[in-house]
């Protein structure tokens, strides 16, 4: 199975699912893929107008999250593999250690924990031409999708939902979760919108 999870770096939700999924990946192996795709809060949520893009902004611009979806692109520069292990990293900086990852130093320092060559990620991260891949993402999941936040995933037969988790499940949990939910997306298309009062 193939699913498609759109996210952003600052997101405490996509952090949940990340855990979680990550989780459930470890239990279905190659049976499940999942593709990790850029969504930005910041420019869904921007006060500027529909014209003001955030990959468009000057370097200058003090961003939450834009430096950190760069990082990705650089890591992706060396491998897929680099970009699996730079993932996780991110997000478990941001919210498990509290750490600032629109600091350059601080991406830096999670790309040499990751094992990547420095020297070339020292380099891509400053290539603007690598913020094309969250301009697509980003536009493509809000004009095909109708993507509003983050996290959200689209099933096989483009079976799109948003995700709010509290904490990701406890882990004897995690694989019956993803299961119900996949049922209740899947085979109760009817189903349009499910939410608690608090």
């Amino acid at each position: 199975m193939h699913i498609d999870v759109y996210f952003d770096y600052t997101c405490s939700f996509a952090y949940n699912t990340a855990v979680w999924l990550q989780k459930v990946k470890g239990q279905l192996g190659a049976k499940l893929l999942i593709h990790w795709r850029y969504f930005s809060l910041e420019q869904v949520n921007n006060h500027e107008g529909p014209q003001w893009k955030l990959w468009e902004q000057p370097d200058t611009y003090a961003s939450r999250g834009l430096r950190a979806f760069w990082a990705a692109e650089a890591a992706r520069r060396q491998g897929e593999a680099a970009l699996d292990r730079i993932h996780m990293a991110l997000l478990k900086a941001r919210h498990e250690q509290s750490r600032d990852i629109a600091d350059l130093s601080v991406l830096t320092e999670i790309a040499r924990g990751a094992g990547l060559d420095i020297g070339k990620f020292e380099q891509d991260i400053t290539d603007r031409r690598l913020l094309t891949a969250l301009a697509d993402s980003h536009t493509a999941a809000a004009e095909t999708l109708g993507v509003f936040g983050t996290p959200t995933l689209v099933f096989p037969e483009r079976q799109v939902f948003y995700l709010k988790m509290s904490a990701p499940p406890p882990p004897q949990d995690c694989l019956s979760v993803f299961e119900d939910l996949y049922r209740l997306v899947e085979e109760r298309r009817y189903i349009l919108e499910v939410k608690r009062p608090h």
